[in-house]
């Protein structure tokens, strides 16, 4: 099929390339022009695990190509996704400006049948929204498409490539079994299509990462009890998620969730409640939690050095908001080293991969934070260490080394991946989280 996809950012970008990897002849575009420059040179801007090799082999094959002209893509695609920004507002409504705009814009480019695609999240409504705008700039037929995506940022590609369901919201016949055709290839194995009407679409993907936060949740709030007895979280994680009712998935506590989705759709949904008039309760609890949890691990620490922790060096292991990705969107490094600057600190920071996004974004606000390629070099003279981001470079630990490097033995383990037991052995303070 001929796709077009409008932005390139994350789901955009990931998009086009694996419906391209696919057999598809496609054309991204965006307005950023020294972005799309860098793309067709096979830069991906992103950091994504294996994005940057298909993004390069399918522009040799030709079956992706990048533009700024709105009209090229509407008028040469027959199927365009909407992959654009929808940010949170301050009061956690979403911001449709740019998916609104676009389509006032695209209505008089289209030059016969399309299917235009929300890939955005965006709250429930959206489609009518978009199908009314078009339908004041075109006479053309179209039909407006609901396809939320569930990609996990550090394994985006396979799961768009492999994915666990696809969710298509319309009420057109054509529209759903044109979707059905162009994801059929990636369903080869068996059938995980799910057609629904838009709306229900449009809420399935804040249900799905309001139901995953809640579990995080949960699990956090089960871990500071767990201090409070003198339980085990770790082992009532094991004992939890051994109940096939449960599941092991998202059982894992430590400082909070962060990232581009989680967040914003929590709050996004609670906004779509209240405007409905519904008391959503429990999801306000969730983001409380989560405001919460992302500054426990400063609480342990400033409890232990009794307050005073002015001129002292802490090591940062990890910035962005999970492994494999570069996003530092809502990540808890964030609070955490915003803390310890206020109260006087300095912190030496390491990321294998958001070192360059940190310094871009936060280095003006953030001046007390020397960055580090070396996670041990960044340990010399460190009066503690705050493992945020369990990344694998991160866990096999040389306990040896680190006890040569640091002033102070002191390890806060914001993930629960080192063995107490072992750093207690070896003379240092082990904090982590419900244990």
């Amino acid at each position: 099929m001929k796709l077009g996809i409008i932005g390139t950012g994350y789901v955009g970008l990931v998009s086009g390339v694996c419906f391209a990897e696919n057999g598809n002849d496609v054309i991204c575009m965006d307005v950023d022009e020294k972005k799309i420059e860098k793309l067709k040179t096979g830069d991906p801007v992103i950091y994504e695990p294996q994005l940057a090799e298909l993004l390069t082999k399918n522009i040799e094959e030709g079956r992706v190509t990048f533009s700024t002209s709105l009209k090229d893509v509407v008028q040469q695609s027959d199927v365009i996704f909407l992959c654009l920004p929808t940010p949170p507002f301050e009061d956690g409504s979403v911001d449709l400006t740019r998916v609104l705009d676009v389509s006032q814009k695209m209505a008089k480019y289209i030059n016969g049948y399309k299917v235009i695609v929300s890939k955005s999240t965006v709250p429930v409504g959206t489609c009518a929204k978009i199908k009314q705008i078009i339908s004041k700039g075109t006479k053309k037929k179209f039909d407006v498409v609901s396809n939320p995506e569930f990609l996990k940022e550090g394994a985006a590609v396979s799961d768009f490539m492999s994915p666990d369901r696809v969710v298509v919201g319309t009420g057109s016949a054509k529209a759903g079994e044109i979707m059905r055709e162009l994801y059929s290839s990636f369903m080869r194995v068996s059938e995980r299509f799910i057609l629904m009407d838009e709306r229900s679409s449009e809420l399935t993907k804040y249900a799905a990462n309001s139901m995953l936060a809640l579990r995080i949740s949960f699990m956090n709030e089960l871990a500071n009890l767990s201090e409070r007895v003198k339980a085990d979280i770790h082992m009532v994680r094991v004992g939890v998620g051994s109940d096939p009712r449960i599941g092991n998935s998202f059982l894992f506590p430590g400082i909070g969730y962060g990232g581009s989705c989680f967040p914003k759709d929590v709050k996004g949904l609670i906004k779509t409640a209240e405007e409905y008039e519904y008391d959503f309760k429990i999801l306000k609890t969730i983001d409380e939690i989560n405001i919460k949890q992302k500054t426990i691990l400063v609480d342990k620490l400033l409890k232990h050095f009794k307050g005073n922790i002015k001129g002292k060096i802490f090591t940062v292991w990890g910035l962005s908001y999970k492994p494999r990705t570069d996003d530092l969107r809502e990540a808890p490094s964030l609070t955490i080293i915003e803390r310890l600057l206020n109260a006087g600190a300095k912190v030496n920071a390491c990321d294998p991969a958001a070192n360059e996004n940190f310094k871009l974004l936060y280095g003006n606000k953030f001046k007390g934070v020397k960055l580090f390629k070396d996670n041990y070099s960044a340990l010399k003279n460190s009066d503690g260490l705050i493992l945020v981001t369990e990344w694998t470079e991160f866990r096999r630990i040389d306990i040896d080394k680190m006890k040569k490097l640091m002033k102070t033995k002191v390890v806060f383990d914001g993930r629960n991946i080192y063995n107490p037991k072992l750093l207690k052995a070896a003379g240092f303070k082990y904090y982590g989280i419900g244990r």
